[in-house]
């Protein structure tokens, strides 16, 4: 499947931010499902410094500086991604001894997946997560298949609701709640596995959806979304990654689906937000973020020249207090 890709973010600041650094994750990346044929990133003001790079999880991130005053920032990404469906793998080994494998033992040879079995900023470990995750991991239960089941409750058990939560809502809230986003919702299902010492990861990216019958895709009315990812060691080590997706109920090797696009991956959402940074000055501001996924053909988005494309990256915090500081840092969430 040939997707392309916009991602408009715009923020007003009022008064002016005076001097801001910012790093965007926004660049699709490569696996086994996915290639990259184009990626360009449109800054205005254009950035005084700007540095792209890879962070120690294998994602493409922009750094840029703004030095000069300004009351708009706008960041445009436009993506053409070619993605493919991969046939299933068969994992039958025990998410018990998955478990085993990860515990810690002198002289065992170092598996870098152990990272995600760990708890991050995002996801705490707490007995409720997995009182609610025990009933999918009976004894001798392959990992394949309880990681299955749990996806398959959250989807049934939690309302998804727009504007529930907010950036920096505890996911044990949520879990309380039983309603969120898709963020929260992989941040829960995160937790359940890694509570029970089990390797996952925090995925973000893009997903086709369709408009209704009859009707034109509106252009800018999609969101960023997110996802699982778990480790299952039995498989070749290409194979290793199995995403899972707990808001659509949808599952598969490297992606849910060929009508998903990843951009990153990391511990959990503070390590993949599209846009974060810290900004001097502008108290106050308002945020609007645009996405469209289509195929081919279908609302592609202008196209800018290469001469006026500049890679980049932003990251900004909704959850600052107005006027608190002159100093701000900010973030943009996935729906």
């Amino acid at each position: 499947m040939l997707l392309q890709v916009t991602h408009d973010t715009t923020y007003r600041y009022q008064p002016a931010v005076e001097t801001a650094q910012h790093m965007a994750y926004m660049e699709p990346r490569a696996h086994a499902g996915q290639t990259v044929l184009d990626f360009s990133l449109l800054i205005n003001p254009a950035p005084a410094q700007m540095r792209r790079s890879t962070d120690v999880y294998g994602n493409a991130r922009c750094f840029f500086s703004l030095q000069s005053p300004h009351e708009i920032l706008s960041v445009v990404a436009h993506s053409l991604v070619s993605t493919q469906a991969r046939e299933d793998v068969e994992s039958a080994l025990p998410w018990d001894k998955v478990r085993d494998l990860f515990r810690y033992q002198a002289g065992r040879t170092f598996d870098a997946a152990s990272e995600f079995v760990y708890p991050s900023p995002f996801v705490p470990r707490h007995g409720n997560f997995s009182a609610y995750a025990r009933s999918s991991f009976s004894a001798g239960t392959s990992l394949l298949s309880a990681c299955i089941d749990l996806m398959q409750r959250i989807h049934t058990d939690f309302e998804y609701a727009s504007q529930s939560t907010q950036i920096n809502t505890p996911v044990l809230q949520a879990l309380a709640q039983r309603k969120g986003v898709c963020q929260d919702f992989s941040h829960l299902m995160i937790a359940c596995l890694r509570t029970l010492g089990l390797p996952a990861r925090y995925v973000s990216g893009y997903m086709l959806t369709h408009p209704p019958e009859g009707q034109p895709r509106l252009v800018g009315s999609d969101a960023s979304h997110a996802w699982v990812s778990v480790y299952l060691p039995d498989l070749p080590e290409a194979q290793r990654w199995c995403d899972f997706d707990p808001t659509n109920n949808r599952w598969g090797w490297h992606a849910p689906g060929e009508d998903y696009v990843t951009v990153a991956t990391g511990r959990d959402f503070g390590d993949v937000s599209p846009l974060r940074g810290v900004i001097h000055g502008g108290a106050s501001h308002i945020l609007s973020v645009g996405v469209t996924v289509a195929p081919v053909g279908e609302n592609a988005a202008p196209g800018a020249s290469t001469d006026a494309m500049q890679v980049a990256t932003l990251s900004q915090s909704q959850s600052q207090s107005r006027g608190a500081s002159p100093s701000q840092s900010q973030s943009q969430s996935q729906n």
